[in-house]
Order: structure tokens, then sequence, then C-alpha cells
């Protein structure tokens, strides 16, 4: 059974994320400052995975929805609690599994695991980063997970009748080729956006 003590807030987080519905699984391995509130989890994963933050996103976690509300006045008597105010040192403990929702319309579910908790020295300034992961991110409005493999037997097979379009429209998409520093890069590209947006990354 997962651990419910409460991490101190100077560790950080290894975290597995896998697109749920997916196979071959795609998947990506994090390491986050505890430190990090859910809205700036929400820059890593979508940088670490390769997604562009084009949609809208929730969390549930311990059965309880988290996103951020459309009106500042809303509490968590409407139903789910603001992610900017909850840091990862509150709610997260080894072992525990949680879930990850982005693109409501093509409803991309990820299965979110706390693989374990450290204790870096300067974990107050530790940078997220991404450390392993395997198979390409799908493309932004392709359909979901249903989708998906309609959408990979139109790109491979040159006699559908649908391949100039999707080649077209897919821009070079490789399905299996995953790139660990075009993900941290990715993740560095979002964080520093949201930082200036005054989310509260830490700077280098």
């Amino acid at each position: 059974m997962p651990s419910k003590k409460r991490p101190a807030a100077n560790t950080a987080f290894q975290l597995k994320v896998q697109i749920i519905g997916i196979e071959p699984e795609i998947w990506r391995r994090v390491i986050v400052p505890a430190t990090l509130t859910l809205r700036e989890l929400h820059a890593v994963l979508q940088g670490a995975m390769g997604w562009q933050d084009y949609h809208l996103h929730m969390f549930e976690i311990d059965g309880k929805r988290f996103e951020v509300p459309e009106d500042d006045r809303i509490g968590p008597e409407d139903g789910y609690a603001d992610e900017r105010k909850q840091t990862l040192a509150r709610i997260l403990t080894r072992g525990m599994e949680f879930l990850y929702v982005y693109d409501f319309g093509d409803n991309w579910k990820h299965l979110v695991t706390v693989e374990d908790v450290a204790a870096p020295a300067s974990a107050c300034q530790f940078i997220p980063r991404c450390i392993a992961g395997e198979r390409a991110c799908p493309p932004e409005d392709c359909g979901g997970d249903y989708r998906y493999p309609e959408f990979l037997d139109a790109l491979a097979d040159p006699n559908h009748p649908e391949h100039r379009d999707i080649v077209d429209w897919a821009g070079g998409f490789e399905s299996e080729v995953f790139s660990l520093s075009q993900a941290n890069a990715l993740i560095g590209a979002i964080c520093a956006l949201y930082g200036e947006r005054g989310w509260g990354f830490r700077q280098p």
C-alpha cells in the first residue's frame, strides 16, 4: 500500500506518465520538485509528452478534481479545487496514482504514478526534467485514443483513401520516435512561458 506520509517541501518526485488506451505504451518519466503547483505540473507534462497546450485540462487525485476555474470566486463547494493553489508536496505521496486529462474533446487520459520521492540537496531550485520515455505523442486534434489507431493506419498505408490528406496534415509525424532532448527543450519552453505569466517557476 502507498505510504500516506507527506513528503517535505524540499524533495522531488519521480513520476511516470502514460497515455491510457494506447498500445504499445506512450510514456514519459519526469523528475519534478515538490514545490511545484499542479498548474506548473501541467506545464511540465505538456512539454514532456509533446502536447502544445492548446486545450483545457484537469487532474483527478484521490477522488478530487483540480483545474483552473473560469471564475476566481468559485470554491471547492462547486465541485473542484483550484490547481494553482495546490503544491505537489501537499497532495502527492509515494506509490500514488492519479489522472491527468488533456483536451476534453479528444479526451486524452494520462495515468500518473508517483514512483519515488528523492531529496536532492538543492530541491528548492531543482529544474523539472524528463529522464526517459518511449514513442511520440499523438498529434493534437487527431481524435483521441479511439481514432489514433485509424490515423496511424491511414498514415502508413499508401493505398488508404485518406493517406495523402493524412500525410499532408501530419507534417512528417513519426509515431515511434521519441527525443529526450526535445522533451526537455519543450519542458523548458513551456515552463518559461508559465513563469513569465507569474505562475511561480523558479529560475535556474
